[in-house]
């Protein structure tokens, strides 16, 4: 329809007729706003033609297919437990890539060149960089958000703690190792390696969870750092940079060493925190020495699991809780003379030597230094008697000695000091301090194939530590989202398991729990994952560009149909998903 100056109008009208019988025209729609491809497939419809002359099948292309649906569920608990705001409140391209190498650790964890190939228009598998807005991306532009994302990671971590941590609290830490590959970082030291990597550097890392076993900050330190050397760092930490008044740290026997504990009471103001209070567990000598001076007798654990003393003469103003496990002593036992014979047989060998006809091996010193060498790991040489001279050798196993060690087997005595009776009970000391088991669960995420933290290529040292805080945040987020998803899980959704009577027995999986393990089912009759089957199997779930095989027409998007599981696990983690790619720029 002609419209004056302006172009003209296309309207979609009908002739219909009047009361009277006369023809006459009215308006359905004005289509002037619609392409002209599409304007004209609908002229070639109303004629009763048809859009397109190929088969239906045929009449569409699909251009592409990126997985989606588990980019949308990291992302989208990314943004609603508020970690892209504790980053950077304001957007920008470090923002947006320091997003992406964060969600990169759980999805596909792997090298910055491999995650600038995942998140790069061109190469991409996934529609990570789509939601991020990120069109072409660089090593360069990876490590420049690197630098970025480490000046504010103590704002960051900050931030963290005011929304995990509060006065009194408990704070749980430890300490791991990674390997490193090279030897330019100062960082990387050789030191006790933890993953059994001989011949490598390794660099060490303490991680800060809070009770529930959240991460809230990490600190890299070299590799030849000793466990105990780290706690004032972190006690500092808490202190100074979160503001902490009061505070609970909650270490292992190798943390938190009497050593340790005795500085921090000598100069309890010298950091400020003679309000902090410890839990820890006593090491076997400090068992063996608590027996001997009388202050608990094993026979009376036969009636009991746990019971609470005292010996001020030598844990002074410290309350200690002496448990006993049954299961943990069996398992020491058999543990015990696995290497106790494994010991036998390496001793065996080199009295051999020794005795041999032809070439012996003689010298007291040079025999005794080879059954260090060969033997010292086992750490059982303390229970045999062993006779050398220049050109003899003979041991046998130190009876009294085991039967004193076996006297003691399964017990455990957990320690703490300015923790009140009122604030905790004894059942509660020992429960908390088992968990630290949580902070293990984080470092066997970070460590292992779902954050892969290791091995570690940087050569500097700021690269490291971002490189680690990245993997830090990556836990963070990963732990939100299992809270959430535990119906679709394997997870035990009652916390702390099946009832026990006290914490000291083994912990066991709820009915609930060894139900779903059983069946493979959830109360649903949903089938169940572990989280990274499950983030695979929201990975089927694409978004498909579909282009229609018609001369200039328009791609569009369209969403893979969600299976009852993908559902029912994006409602857990309250995330929708979107047809059309989105962009934070």
């Amino acid at each position: 329809v002609p419209n004056r100056n302006s172009p003209p109008a296309i309207l979609l009208r009908e002739s219909y007729r009047d009361e009277n019988g006369k023809v006459r025209k009215r308006t359905l729609a004005n289509l002037s706003k619609w392409d002209s491809q599409v304007v004209e497939g609908l002229r070639s419809l109303l004629r009763g033609g048809t859009v397109s002359p190929l088969p239906m099948e045929q009449s569409f292309k699909i251009v592409r297919s990126l997985s989606h649906g588990n980019v949308a569920a990291v992302l989208g608990s990314f943004r609603n437990i508020g970690l892209d705001r504790i980053i950077s409140s304001r957007p920008s391209q470090h923002r947006d890539l320091s997003i992406a190498m964060i969600t990169a650790r759980i999805l596909h964890p792997s090298s910055k060149l491999a995650l600038s190939l995942l998140v790069s228009e061109e190469t991409t598998n996934s529609t990570l960089g789509q939601e991020l807005g990120l069109k072409t991306v660089s090593e360069n532009d990876l490590y420049a958000a690197m630098r970025w994302l480490y000046e504010r990671q103590p704002q960051i971590e900050e931030k963290l703690a005011r929304g995990h941590l509060k006065e009194g609290t408990t704070v749980l830490y430890d300490l791991s190792s990674t390997y490193y590959e090279g030897s330019h970082c100062p960082l990387a030291e050789f030191g006790h390696t933890r993953d059994k990597k001989k011949g490598k550097r390794q660099i060490n890392f303490g991680l800060l969870c809070n009770a529930d076993g959240c991460p809230i900050a990490v600190e890299a330190f070299p590799g030849s750092t000793a466990d105990p050397a780290t706690v004032d760092s972190q006690i500092k930490t808490l202190r100074e940079r979160f503001g902490l008044d009061r505070v609970i740290v909650v270490g292992d026997r190798g943390m938190l060493t009497n050593a340790r504990i005795q500085e921090i009471k000598a100069d309890p103001d010298q950091l400020g925190i003679n309000n902090y209070g410890w839990i820890s567990a006593l090491r076997f000598p400090q068992i063996r020495e608590l027996h001997e001076a009388g202050s608990f007798e094993p026979e009376l654990f036969d009636q009991m699991d746990l019971a609470e003393i005292s010996n001020e003469e030598l844990f002074p103003g410290e309350r200690l809780v002496v448990c006993r496990n049954p299961f943990l002593a069996e398992e020491r036992s058999k543990k015990r003379e696995k290497l106790l014979k494994a010991t036998e047989k390496k001793l065996e060998t080199i009295k051999h030597a020794v005795m041999r006809e032809k070439n012996p091996y003689t010298g007291a010193d040079r025999i005794g230094r080879r059954v260090e060498r060969e033997c010292a790991k086992f750490k059982m040489l303390k229970h045999f008697h062993l006779e050398r001279s220049n050109a003899s050798f003979n041991f046998h196993r130190n009876e009294n000695s085991i039967k004193e060690e076996v006297y003691l087997d399964g017990f455990y005595i957990v320690r703490a000091g300015r923790v009140g009776p009122k604030e905790m009970s004894s059942e509660k000391l020992v429960e908390t301090y088992k968990s630290l088991s949580k902070v293990e669960r984080n470092f066997r995420a970070i460590k292992t194939t779902a954050l892969q933290v290791r091995p570690i290529f940087h050569r500097t040292e700021d690269m490291v530590r971002a490189h680690i805080f990245i993997c830090m945040l990556a836990a963070h987020l990963r732990w939100h989202m299992e809270q959430k998803l535990k119906p679709v899980l394997f997870y035990d959704e009652v916390p702390g398991g099946s009832q026990r009577k006290n914490p000291v027995q083994k912990a066991k999986r709820s009915d609930r729990a060894m139900a779903k393990i059983a069946s493979k089912k959830n109360e649903d009759n949903l089938p169940v994952h572990s989280f990274e089957t499950l983030l695979k199997d929201l990975s089927s779930l694409s978004r498909n560009t579909i282009a229609p095989a018609i001369k200039g027409s328009k791609p569009f998007f369209k969403l893979t149909e969600a299976t009852p599981i993908q559902q029912k696990a994006l409602a857990l983690l309250n995330v929708s998903l979107r047809h059309v790619p989105g962009c934070t720029q």
